[in-house]
């Protein structure tokens, strides 16, 4: 069952890059990529948009959070408790933003086992000879280093996918930061809001900048997704929560 469909995705995916292969040519099979990981990315969208109204829902919670944190004082237990059932009642998820994500990760798993697969279907991977620039997309950024450094022709590609994920990184960082200032977990005597989630929060904004290893160690096929999804993510928390930036950035 996985051989066939690995078979049918390599084939998708050669079909992709024969239909774009007049406009880009040589990189045919990486704007195939691309492509393919925006179609992935708007078929979540709804999604994305659903996590979005759940954040803000949770944010007019904060008057019977409050309430009930009064109410409980320091019986933890009893405050969250009631903070799930608040939520249950609410119909709101702490934990809706990270759906889309998770729904992601198949397809990237499936380019990553694409590209790093000598064989498809009992046949050789033709897909590992095609290229970006002059970097292969089954290599890493070990191999383009060994190809003339970091700023070889191999190498160069890579420089700029790790320009383009620190930007992304740095922007998503000082977001989410000013993001859970301004939706605190914990009351003021340091009871959580949801079990866990202030241990989770101040990790969190460090996981954009992780994007930077795993680009530097997935086959590029797979980090061209990685880099392409992230981007998207910026600009769609860009325009879902533009109605908050105001809020946010007095914080």
């Amino acid at each position: 069952m996985f051989t066939s469909l690995f078979s049918a995705f390599a084939s998708l995916t050669e079909h992709l890059a024969a239909l774009l292969e007049p406009a880009f040519h040589g990189a045919s099979t990486a704007a195939a990529i691309v492509l393919f990981t925006a179609l992935v990315r708007l078929a979540v969208h709804p999604l994305s948009r659903q996590a979005a109204r759940g954040q803000k829902a949770q944010a007019t919670l904060r008057p019977q959070l409050a309430a009930l944190r009064e109410k409980h004082g320091k019986d933890s237990k009893a405050l969250q408790k009631a903070i799930m059932e608040l939520h249950a009642a609410e119909k709101v998820s702490p934990f809706s933003g990270c759906l889309p994500s998770l729904l992601q990760m198949p397809a990237f798993f499936l380019l990553y086992h694409l590209f790093s697969s000598a064989e498809i279907g009992g046949r050789a991977n033709a897909l590992l000879d095609h290229t970006l620039l002059r970097a292969p997309l089954g290599g890493c950024w070990t191999d383009a280093l060994a190809h003339g450094g970091a700023f070889g022709p191999q190498g160069l590609v890579y420089v700029v996918l790790f320009a383009v994920v620190a930007a992304v990184a740095s922007f998503n960082y000082r977001r989410m930061k000013r993001q859970m200032a301004a939706n605190p977990v914990a009351a003021p005597g340091g009871q959580e809001a949801v079990p866990g989630m202030a241990a989770m929060n101040k990790f969190m904004p460090l996981l954009s900048f992780a994007t930077l290893f795993t680009v530097a160690v997935v086959p590029l096929a797979a980090a061209l997704y990685v880099v392409t999804s992230t981007t998207w993510t910026a600009v769609e928390r860009a325009f879902l929560y533009k109605d908050t930036l105001p809020a946010l950035a007095a914080v």
